[in-house]
């Protein structure tokens, strides 16, 4: 087998999910742009140079598996799927052939094997205090979430939620779930307050289309109160099924 590396190039990215590698870079540049001072970059993509068929050094970049993670999170449908497939498959690859090519220590001196020791604990620390940044600038973003245009914003989270729920209706299952953590914090019942406005609607002498398509979410939207609990609820779920928008331009 050949020796595989711990990372994948944007080229290798670039073939996987049929895009020009020019496109891909563009795409890593602006994630990385997004990701702000707090977040080290370089444990999700590291700067790299390849040789073009010229043999030319050309820029590139090399795709930690946590960079995949985070590049898949741009793309959506057949493709993303396909990419988030292959890129799972290509480190579980890596990962098996490390396990095989591990170096038997049981030769070494009992000094040496202490300074392996002591080296791969550091490498664990490493590890384990990266993905503890990350998970304190997630919650730090969640929590800095304004409600300017805090609609939209609750409706990427509650989608994100979605797609990690379980069972029929997924959307409207999780949409419901914030009305009825909300109305348990604000002691009101949206339902009651719905009718209400359709009703002020009805007499205000509005279309029946008009009023068929007012929702809960308009009527949160009438008292300041409301809009302010209604986002905290939302924030607290986002903890809670641990979304992730360190990448979410569009909740920022």
């Amino acid at each position: 087998m050949k020796h595989l590396e711990s990372t994948l190039t944007s080229l290798e990215v670039a073939e996987m999910v049929g895009r020009e590698h020019y496109d891909v870079m563009k795409d890593i540049r602006r994630i990385v742009s997004h990701l702000g001072e707090g977040t080290s970059s370089f444990t999700y993509f590291i700067e790299s140079e390849y040789a073009d068929s010229q043999g030319k050094e050309r820029p590139a970049f090399k795709l930690t598996k946590k960079g995949c993670e985070l590049y898949s999170t741009r793309m959506t449908g057949e493709k993303g799927t396909q990419f988030a497939v292959a890129y799972i498959e290509r480190f579980n690859e890596m990962e098996n052939h490390i396990k095989q090519n591990e170096i038997d220590t049981t030769q070494f001196s009992p000094e040496l094997r202490a300074l392996i020791g002591i080296e791969k604990r550091q490498l664990e620390e490493v590890q384990r205090v990266d993905h503890l940044e990350g998970q304190v600038n997630n919650i730090s973003n969640i929590v800095s979430i304004t409600n300017v245009d805090w609609r939209k914003k609750v409706d990427v989270i509650i989608k994100k939620i979605a797609r990690k729920w379980t069972g029929v209706e997924p959307y409207r299952s999780v949409r419901n779930y914030s009305y009825e953590r909300l109305e348990e914090r604000a002691g009101c019942n949206l339902n009651i307050r719905l009718n209400n406005r359709k009703e002020r609607a009805l007499s205000q002498g509005m279309t029946k289309t008009f009023i068929k398509n007012i929702n809960k979410l308009d009527v949160i939207s009438e008292e300041k109160r409301l809009v302010e609990i209604y986002l905290q609820v939302v924030k607290e779920m986002a903890i809670q099924f641990r979304i992730n928008i360190n990448d979410f331009e569009e909740v920022m």
